[in-house]
């Protein structure tokens, strides 16, 4: 049989194809002859047949055939056929295999071998690819190897040893003795690997941790003579004595540090030295000040050590490398919250990384400068990061506005600062904002009473100029719906305001409705906008004409609303100014548990209270909270809510159990009274009737006087259900001596625990002047217990342009109404 072709013809002829199918034919036809070879037990051409499997294994080939031949190999007496062999197993083996065991006592008596090459060779193998078998099999030797006098099989048999290890971390106590005097060697490669070696055994054991931290001052000492050290050619890397050596040492030296006073005192003057000694000019330089603020980061270091580290890493800021830019970003990151002040000195240099063509360093550096912020530079910093987000890429834009919300929230100067900035946000990145945004600004914009007419206006006006940005236009919309009049009426003073019409603002509500940027939550916005200004501009015809051309739809959601809207222009027109008023202003919700104050129907109703401590409450500020704690007194007390009450299924405008928790008496709470079974009906303000759901009326009760005060009278009439006694049918007149009517008049009530209450709705939201007519409305009183009646109203209404509004309580109730 010919001979076989040499390894580096071999590579000549690959690299001679043209095509992919030309190489693998090429190799193909290689790999049946060392096949045809192996089965002939060819020992004369074996090592150069395997060396080249080896090569065609490394171009992505398959070579498993050769395993067995790789064991021959190394079974083999010539150094130069071990040398194939155990690279071969190096490359072909690993631990899945259980050809791999096969190797063992080779490697053993190799480990004894009487040629330190030999023996090296076989070091090599097993921290290469050794399993947890053949470490348990072969420790002894690799330990014997470790305290020979020869360098050459030290620092190899080091390596060995970290390799067992972390196989079998039950042998790191037999390592033990033997590394007691590997630090004092003078053969670098022996201090390196050996320095290795104890950074693995300290990281995996605390036990040896404790152990090796009576070492630190030969560590320093060692580090010391490094850098203090003359040009040595045998280990200088540009100008700086083994820096390899050097990080290896800061990276023990930050492990034996980290949480111990001592130690860390005994590293601060060297770690000092490193850091102002060493060169800077080149990247070998930079590697070990890295390491070095590492150290100084992760040890209880000195503070005057921690601001020199951190201006290591603002040194770093300004290098052209952009990998060592990098480093430092992500380091200062890391060290913000700890050195928050020393960071800071270097803000200018991190604002200006935001302008880097690098998208990892912007990121980095976007990072960083939000966790910068605080009230003293909240607004230089949020000009350079709203200047970043109008130029930076789509990637960027959602984190950073998140991050411009946030930092704006908890540091805001100012709520109109508060409100320009948050309004720029959506008007530069409105895509790519979070879908809470557009509710928590509602709810700071709605908040910020003295700043209602000026944000509708900066509103209004970037309406005009882009309605892309959907969450911007379903804010907008929503404010002009709720403050339109003010828009109309120019009342802005913190800039000039500007003059629009109502058919102004109509053309552009309506315009977001037929759109095709709008997105269907976009056009209920605009719809339900133009819906409230019915009650604030005087188009009503116009409105309604838009209102009802929706009621077919095709958007079902877009449907119901303009249906709704289309029913309360005819069947409860009376009743849309109540319904459409502003929102009060909202509490925020809280994150942990339930909200402090729960809405039903305009009004409040307070939690249960424990009964171990009654804390004081505190009276919200919006309208619809004001019947909060209407009783008063002493005698209300908390009792617990075992229970959650059960609400009857009752027509819309219903107060029952207003009071919630609230008691009459000091003992416990009675159990509630069935509720009173009301059918539900179909369509949704059909319930909205002012018909008495009573009329069998028993004997006359005589009427009373509840309230006369600035000309608004209101009297209580009586009325008994037959079908069951325990209801009292109470029907209100409200009427005006006054020469003016009174408008948008609501009439609210509530009664303690132990009652519970419906309210109709009313005849009219207009008392006429002069005593010209009455409004009537019908209160139905569930009396089970048939306990004292008390009740305390609200009445809110507008007089001659002015808003009035007044409680008031109920205490003289004729005993019939309630015996």
């Amino acid at each position: 049989m010919p001979a076989p072709i040499r390894l580096r013809e071999l590579i000549r002829t690959i690299r001679t194809a043209r095509t992919q199918a030309e190489e693998r034919e090429m190799i193909q036809k290689e790999c049946a002859a060392i096949r045809s070879s192996f089965r002939e037990e060819d020992n004369t051409y074996r090592c150069r047949n395997v060396a080249k499997l080896l090569y065609m294994h490394m171009l992505g080939y398959p070579a498993h055939f050769g395993q067995l031949e790789c064991l021959k190999l190394i079974a083999s007496q010539k150094f130069t056929d071990k040398r194939i062999g155990y690279l071969g197993a190096m490359l072909l083996l690993d631990e899945r295999q259980d050809v791999h065991l096969l190797m063992t006592n080779c490697i053993k008596n190799d480990l004894n071998h009487s040629t330190q090459y030999v023996q090296g060779l076989a070091l090599c193998t097993l921290g290469c690819m050794g399993s947890s078998e053949m470490c348990r099999d072969l420790a002894g030797e690799v330990e014997k190897l470790l305290k020979t006098s020869n360098s050459y099989l030290r620092k190899k048999a080091a390596l060995c040893a970290v390799h067992v290890i972390r196989k079998v971390p039950e042998l790191m106590e037999m390592f033990l003795p033997a590394t007691k005097n590997l630090l004092s060697e003078k053969n670098h490669g022996v201090l390196h690997t050996s320095v290795v070696l104890l950074t693995e055994m300290c990281e995996r054991s605390p036990d040896m941790l404790s152990h090796f931290r009576k070492l630190v001052p030969q560590l320093v000492r060692i580090l010391k003579n490094l850098i203090m050290s003359g040009y040595s050619p045998e280990h200088d890397v540009s100008g700086i004595s083994d820096p390899f050596l050097q990080v290896r040492i800061l990276r023990l030296l930050r492990i034996l540090g980290r949480s111990d006073d001592d130690s860390s005192e005994a590293m601060n003057d060297i770690l000092a030295q490193v850091a102002t000694n060493t060169e800077t000019s080149k990247n070998v330089g930079n590697a070990i000040l890295y390491e070095t603020v590492l150290t100084i980061m992760d040890i209880k270091s000195e503070s005057g050590l921690r601001v020199l580290a951190i201006n290591i890493l603002g040194r770093f800021l300004l290098n052209n490398d952009k990998n060592i830019r990098y480093v430092a970003l992500t380091s200062l990151l890391k060290t913000v919250q700890t050195d928050h002040n020393a960071v800071q000195r270097h803000r200018s240099t991190i604002v200006d990384c935001l302008k880097d063509l690098d998208v990892s360093i912007k990121r980095r550096a976007m990072e960083l400068s939000f966790a910068l912020v605080n009230g003293n530079n909240i607004r230089g910093m949020m000009k350079e990061l709203l200047y970043f987000l109008d130029s930076c890429d789509p990637e960027f834009k959602a984190d950073c506005a998140s991050g411009v919300f946030l930092a704006a929230e908890k540091y805001a100067p100012s709520k109109r600062w508060h409100i320009d900035t948050i309004m720029r946000v959506l008007t530069t990145a409105g895509s790519y904002v979070r879908d809470d945004s557009v509710p928590n600004l509602i709810q700071l914009i709605t908040n910020s009473v003295e700043m209602h007419a000026y944000t509708v206006q900066r509103l209004y006006k970037a309406l005009l100029d882009d309605i892309s940005q959907q969450p911007l236009v379903q804010v907008a919309s929503w404010c002009i719906g709720e403050y339109g009049d003010l828009l109309v009426s120019g009342q802005c003073e913190e800039e000039e305001p500007i003059q629009v019409t109502e058919d102004e603002v109509l053309d552009v509500l309506e315009g977001l409705l037929v759109s095709n940027l709008s997105s269907p939550v976009t056009r209920g916005y605009s719809l339900t906008a133009i819906m409230k200004l019915s009650t604030r501009f005087s188009s009503v015809n116009r409105i309604k004409k838009v209102v009802s051309i929706y009621g077919s739809s095709i958007d079902v959601e877009l449907q119901q609303r303009a249906v709704e809207y289309n029913a309360l222009f005819k069947k409860y027109d009376h009743m849309r100014p109540a319904l459409l008023e502003r929102m009060p202003v909202m509490e925020k919700a809280a994150t942990n548990g339930p909200t402090d104050v729960v809405q039903t129907n305009g009004e409040a109703e307070p939690p249960a209270l424990e009964s171990k401590s009654i804390p004081s409450v505190t009276q919200p500020t919006s309208q619809a909270n004001d019947l909060l704690d209407l009783l008063g007194g002493n005698d209300v007390v908390p009792v617990i809510q075992t229970a959650p009450p059960t609400k009857p299924a009752s027509a819309g405008g219903e107060l029952l159990d207003l009071l919630g928790d609230l008691s009459l008496s000091g003992g416990p709470a009675p159990a509630p009274a069935p509720p009173v079974s009301i059918p539900q009906p179909a369509f949704l303000l059909d319930g909205l009737t002012s018909q008495p759901l009573f009329n069998d009326i028993a004997a006359a009760i005589p009427p009373m006087t509840a309230y006369n005060k600035n000309g608004l009278k209101i009297e209580f009439t009586f009325e008994r259900s037959n079908p069951n006694p325990n209801i009292a049918v109470i029907t209100i007149h409200a009427s005006n001596s006054t020469e003016a009517d009174m408008t948008d008049f609501v009439f609210q009530a509530a009664v303690p625990k132990t009652f519970q209450l419906q309210l109709l709705s009313p005849s009219s939201n207009i008392i006429p002047a002069l005593n010209q007519g009455t409004v009537t409305q019908v209160i139905k009183v569930l009396n089970p217990q048939k306990q004292q009646l008390r009740m305390r109203i609200k009445l809110t209404y507008n007089h001659k342009g002015s808003p009035v509004q007044d409680l008031a309580e109920v205490n003289s109730f004729p005993p019939q109404s309630w015996q």
